[in-house]
């Protein structure tokens, strides 16, 4: 049994309630290279991932929410502890889809064994299936390292967030050959090295399709194509939180909108003292 978390309405606590054994597991992944599309989402909180959970097949607990959540300028001071703390709200809430967790900046680039003693730390604190790191060549002896000790590891090539200061903003990656060739061979790389799948980021397109093309377990896009086997969006990009969103965002949603008109009704509402009325108050007993 897997144990899924319900919001009681009554104290906004999260109480859990036993759910049976549904989340989609790692073999599951890999068997839907070439076939239907995988949908992932980003997912920070219980709530969210109640509410994404049944309609995706992964939520990623992505290292974006130094940006989402704590207004960072970067995801590159996120630490283990954030993703632990996020990571495990995250499995509380959901029962069906695979949750995936970043490793921060920093937690596994020095070497295999310092990214095994941190993703397996994360594993055990969060509940989750399975890391994500980014890179390619150069860290495929670390995704071998970690997929042979029975830790899944979700790859990232293209370009990667965490490498920014590296490469001097968040452009697309690929535009000259030899950039192109490169990060198809890193794609190439990490999935020999054992990675379930690899997210491709903000590149050209053709190079997202030689990519899934060449390799045997799926591609995720975000900025890559839509031949890719499956795609994974911010949650809050897609809802419409922010008013500017990267290019190859759909806004499915106004949501900051939403949210500041009806935060603008309540404001009316408690000025005008029409709120809290009768029925939002507490009468003495009779």
């Amino acid at each position: 049994m897997s144990t899924t978390f319900t919001i009681d309405s009554s104290t906004s606590r999260a109480t859990p309630v036993a759910a049976p054994m549904k989340r989609v597991t790692v073999p599951a992944v890999r068997q839907r290279k070439g076939k239907e599309p995988l949908v992932m989402l980003t997912a920070y909180t219980v709530r969210t991932a109640q509410i994404l959970d049944p309609h995706c097949d992964m939520l990623l607990v992505g290292d974006s929410l130094g940006q989402v959540i704590y207004g960072l300028p970067s995801t590159v001071p996120v630490t283990l502890d954030m993703m632990a703390a996020h990571g495990a709200a995250v499995v509380r809430g959901s029962y069906h889809s695979m949750v995936v967790v970043d490793m921060p900046f920093g937690s596994y680039e020095a070497s295999p064994e310092k990214a095994f003693e941190s993703a397996a730390w994360l594993l055990k604190q969060t509940g989750a299936a399975a890391v994500k790191l980014e890179g390619g060549v150069a860290m495929a002896p670390t995704v071998a390292f970690l997929s042979e000790r029975g830790i899944p590891v979700m790859g990232h090539v293209g370009l990667t967030p965490q490498a920014v200061n590296a490469l001097g903003g968040y452009g697309a990656r690929g535009r000259s050959e030899a950039e192109a060739q490169k990060i198809i061979s890193d794609a190439q790389a990490v999935a020999g090295a054992g990675a379930f799948s690899v997210v491709i980021e903000g590149v050209v397109e053709p190079i997202a399709i030689e990519i899934t093309r060449t390799i045997d377990v799926p591609t995720i896009g975000i900025g890559a194509s839509a031949q890719c086997d499956g795609q994974v969006l911010v949650a809050e990009d897609m809802l419409g939180m922010f008013e500017r969103v990267p290019r190859f965002v759909k806004r499915y949603g106004d949501m900051a909108g939403y949210i500041a008109e009806r935060a603008a009704t309540y404001a009316e509402d408690v000025r005008a003292r029409s709120f809290p009325t009768a029925e939002q108050t507490y009468a003495p007993k009779a």
